[in-house]
């Protein structure tokens, strides 16, 4: 696999459009989440995923195999979406992506009741998320929506691994605050 990926990227350095239009296909789906996940608006996130593909194209003859490709192009990702975020007046941020990412696929149909149940519980759990601060946010979506690694994830935000898992770890722990008090109040 890593041979294989060596070779798509020496073919698109060399300008091969198929080998681009390849390494593009691999991984369009997980960077339009990531963009999509942190910029709430899926026009924007698909401009920042061109943008990304773009950026990274360009700069592949940088790429290094110190990191994954995946965490180099998601960390290109990140960058482009935060420029993005800054650049906005308002943040609109994540309320859209709950429905791409919390997408429960079920082999049977479930009764109308649990699908409501479900979606207000994720619904929930995504307002959590969103009143997170930025430095716990984006761990908790990229560790669990886009099942990075912490090593990923540390690469990505340019932090150390022991920054992400005590990120992680505060951020779970006021999710988990935020929804047991809801049960509270909904008095479950």
């Amino acid at each position: 696999m890593k041979d294989e990926q060596a070779r798509l990227i020496d073919d698109c350095i060399a300008g091969d459009e198929a080998a681009i239009a390849q390494l593009i296909a691999r991984y369009q789906v997980g960077v339009f989440r990531l963009t999509l996940s942190i910029l709430n608006d899926p026009g924007d996130a698909n401009e920042a995923a061109q943008d990304t593909f773009i950026t990274a194209l360009r700069a592949l003859k940088s790429y290094h195999e110190t990191s994954t490709f995946k965490a180099w192009l998601y960390k290109i990702a990140l960058n482009n979406s935060r420029s993005r975020l800054r650049k906005r007046s308002a943040l609109n941020r994540l309320q859209n992506a709950l429905t791409s990412i919390f997408a429960v696929q079920s082999q049977h149909s479930p009764a109308p009741e649990d699908v409501i149940i479900r979606k207000e519980k994720a619904d929930d759990l995504w307002r959590a998320i969103e009143r997170l601060g930025e430095k716990h946010r984006i761990p908790i979506v990229l560790r669990y929506y886009h099942d990075m690694s912490v090593a990923e994830i540390a690469e990505i935000m340019n932090i150390k691994e022991g920054t992400v898992h005590s990120r992680l770890s505060i951020a779970r722990e006021r999710l988990r605050a935020h929804l047991i008090n809801l049960q509270e109040v909904a008095g479950e």
